[in-house]
């Protein structure tokens, strides 16, 4: 129901009730329901009546122009995220495809440039294109959430030894940045939900530790039980975020540092999608930061979703 109509039939409910108790009783002397002797009463039922029907068509043309302004406004915030989108996206699309024209047309135009110059411009291409495969994949996830959500499948899954395969998968970047993870998870943690999803918090989670918590830190992955959910925080000690970024981490594109951020090959989705992913499982997702340093995320995921 919509919200000039959940407003109309509420002032309509007052409205008929304190009609009936007014009508019936018609003064406050009186204790008994009696029938209408005198010709008044009669005329203040009718005059009672007119009125309702009077406010009734004012209210619900009232809660009509309502629900149209409502309707005009979200379809102008969603324009509005719309465009932003699509510039967000061509932007992002921008970098990876200049990056591998520059090269390709560097090693057309120069076909003797030198054995180590080629490969390196291969490389530079190659790495240009995985960014790009990664950004186009991680918009199809996006979009598949946003308007395919219920022909997702669901099965029990062992998020328990789902994180100690990311974890495992993870082991050599982890390695070289020099960070640890210490998976405090309990081994009984069995989800009814989409595989593919439940790998992508967890994944992309890991990913923007690596990518932005700096060198030597220390991850912990924790959870508890709580009624029909489980209760998950995922913590490291690292660089952290500043209060003010913490409300838009999850916005799709938001970079707190925009130079860098592109530089590591971060897509700007990935916490979109952990929070998409976190809340087709019935779940919620706050970011949180310590006053001991660092960045803890503190989300739900439901047993049954």
């Amino acid at each position: 129901m919509s919200e000039g109509k959940k407003m109309f039939w509420s002032v309509m409910a007052i409205f008929v009730i304190y009609a009936v108790i007014f009508i019936i009783f018609e003064d406050y002397d009186r204790k008994f329901i009696k029938p209408f002797n005198e010709a008044s009463d009669w005329h203040l039922l009718i005059f009672s009546l007119v009125v309702m029907v009077g406010l009734s068509l004012l209210l619900l043309r009232y809660a009509r122009r309502m629900d149209e302004r409502i309707r005009r406004e979200k379809q102008e915030r969603q324009a509005i995220m719309r465009r932003e989108l699509t510039q967000n996206i061509a932007h992002e699309l921008k970098t990876p495809v200049a990056g591998i024209l520059g090269y390709t047309e560097t090693l057309i135009d120069n076909p003797d440039i030198d054995a180590e110059k080629r490969n390196m411009f291969v490389e530079r291409t190659y790495a240009q294109a995985q960014r790009l495969t990664a950004l186009l994949q991680d918009l199809a996830v996006l979009n598949r959430m946003d308007y395919a959500a219920n022909s997702l499948s669901r099965e029990r899954v062992d998020v328990s030894s789902l994180v100690e395969e990311i974890v495992e998968d993870s082991s050599l970047r982890l390695e070289n940045r020099q960070m640890k993870i210490r998976n405090c998870l309990p081994q009984s943690i069995v989800l009814n939900g989409n595989a593919m999803l439940l790998h992508s918090i967890f994944s992309n989670l890991i990913d923007n530790s690596i990518s932005h918590a700096g060198k030597g830190t220390t991850i912990e992955i924790a959870a508890e039980k709580n009624g029909a959910e489980w209760l998950f925080t995922y913590a490291d000690n690292g660089a952290g975020v500043a209060p003010e970024h913490l409300e838009r981490l999850f916005e799709r594109f938001y970079r707190v540092d925009k130079g860098r951020s592109r530089q590591q090959g971060g897509t700007g989705l990935g916490l979109a999608i952990v929070k998409n992913a976190v809340m087709l499982h019935g779940g919620t997702i706050r970011a949180e930061a310590p006053l001991e340093g660092g960045l803890r995320f503190v989300f739900t995921l439901k047993i049954n979703s």
